[in-house]
């Protein structure tokens, strides 16, 4: 549900004046030290900082943010601190900067900046949520199941209904209406409160883009270089939004079409086109009869989370051969093992229900589906049902930050064409709600994630320029694809 124009410039303006939302600098009050046991990587220290829980009531109660450090190693050159965020909401990012290093992060940004991570309120080592979410529930995914007709709507909203109540009933359902994108960002500038900076620089990815740029609203004047990477639309993860993920799918699916057709050992069609029809004819079969443990939701998921990366597409080829030919699947899972699913799913519901209103009305997603399963037969009939916030158990307790083209020009966007968890049709609406404020470069590949594991050295070199020197490009930036 939208909030009309003249409401949400009133809320943001009411929420970046909230007592204690903002602090002055003064000298660091943090004390490093080692981090804890699954998060000791090289070079990397940890603290953390007590924030309100509410921030209308500063002195309230307290919840703990978990950072972490690495330290630049050239003082002579270090600007300032450079906070990151790889995504979610429910992904924890205390290792985050020790994995930048460690992959591609360019030395000369590890030299201009002291890289902090964070696990956001109410994930990891912050003060953490549960739903008391159990195996089975976790292993459905963060999708609903597909549905094709209302009946499949109205039986998922009960299995909804249920996980809501839990939510709503576990040990920390008391931080339900605090745990939002809005506080996330307050938690950001206590922590660059507590590090004695004046500003901070910031480097977002997926969800921290909409976490960055609510930032930039709050605390126009405390963010220095801004870096949004995969960006949302500017209304964040709401049921629209959610909703884009169907678009991603179709805008992807073409690079893996021309993937597999390439390599016929598959047995998944020597075409693009015979390959999307070999998608179509195993989600039906699967929707009939699971195989090996996989439905056809299963199966529509795993296709969309392994197009994230090209480097993917082999592994998703092998799921989809041995399906279809009932052959064992890969021994090795893909992709890193999430440490605690219940708080990685739990979080997500507290920050994805609390930042926005959801429809409340069964017949609201049947016809949601019923339009998406044309429009995106791929996804379509997934990621339109019905979830748990259509029932959850409290309402927003401020309207979500607008995103505007009020506050300083200092934020560089970067996307790819082909993105299937943030599509480049929501980027092009948060470029245009930022107007003057920011400059967008795109880069002719698909896949989510630019900066600084992306091939492109155009979008790249673009992104390092901006944080080491602050000059961004004079207008939008269209970078060419390039050879693999």
């Amino acid at each position: 549900m939208r909030i009309t124009l003249s409401l949400s410039l009133v809320a943001a303006l009411a929420v970046s004046v909230i007592p204690g939302a903002s602090v002055a600098a003064a000298p660091s009050t943090v004390r490093w030290g080692p981090c804890p046991a699954d998060v000791t990587l090289p070079g990397l220290e940890c603290s953390t900082v007590d924030v309100p829980l509410d921030y209308r009531h500063p002195d309230g109660r307290k919840i703990k943010i978990a950072i972490s450090r690495l330290a630049s190693k050239k003082p002579e050159r270090r600007r300032g601190v450079l906070l990151t965020n790889p995504g979610g909401p429910g992904g924890t990012g205390l290792d985050y900067p020790a994995i930048l290093a460690a992959t591609s992060l360019p030395q000369s940004v590890r030299d201009t900046y002291d890289v902090i991570g964070f696990d956001p309120r109410g994930v990891g080592h912050s003060t953490p949520v549960t739903c008391d979410v159990t195996p089975e529930q976790q292993a459905r995914g963060n999708f609903p199941k597909q549905a094709n007709t209302g009946a499949d709507v109205a039986r998922e909203a009960t299995y909804a209904k249920t996980l809501a109540t839990q939510c709503a009933t576990s040990k920390t359902a008391w931080m339900l209406p605090h745990t939002t994108t809005a506080n996330a960002a307050r938690d950001m500038d206590r922590i660059r409160a507590a590090l004695g900076e004046p500003k901070i620089s910031y480097a977002g990815t997926s969800y921290g883009t909409y976490l960055g740029a609510v930032y930039t609203m709050l605390f126009p004047e405390r963010g220095d270089r801004i870096v949004l990477d995969s960006n949302l639309g500017p209304d964040g993860y709401d049921v629209t939004a959610m909703r884009m993920f169907a678009r991603g799918l179709q805008d992807r699916f073409p690079d893996f079409a021309k993937f597999a057709a390439a390599h016929p050992e598959y047995g998944l069609g020597t075409t693009p086109g015979q390959v999307t029809a070999k998608y179509f004819d195993l989600a039906l079969r699967l929707d009939g009869k699971p195989v090996q443990g996989l439905d056809g939701t299963l199966f529509r998921g795993a296709t969309f989370g392994l197009l994230y990366s090209d480097a993917s597409f082999a592994t998703l080829a092998e799921i989809w051969q041995a399906l279809d030919t009932d052959k064992p699947l890969p021994s090795e899972p893909p992709g890193t093992p999430v440490a605690d699913l219940d708080n990685s799913v739990s979080s997500r519901l507290y920050t994805l229900c609390a930042d926005s209103r959801w429809p409340r009305s069964i017949g609201a997603y049947q016809r949601a589906v019923a339009f998406d399963g044309v429009r995106y037969p791929m996804l379509g009939g997934m990621t339109a049902n019905i979830g748990p916030c259509a029932f959850w158990p409290t309402d927003p307790v401020e309207p979500p930050v607008r995103i505007s083209d009020r506050g300083p020009s200092n934020i560089l966007m970067v996307q790819n064409l082909r993105d299937p968890g943030t599509p480049l049709a929501g980027a092009r609406r948060l470029r245009q709600a930022l107007g003057d404020r920011a400059r967008m470069v795109t880069a002719d590949q698909g896949g989510h994630g630019v900066y600084p594991f992306g091939k492109n050295t155009c979008a790249n070199n673009a992104v390092t320029t901006f944080l080491t020197t602050g000059q961004r490009p004079a207008h939008d930036l269209a970078c060419a694809a390039e050879p693999n």
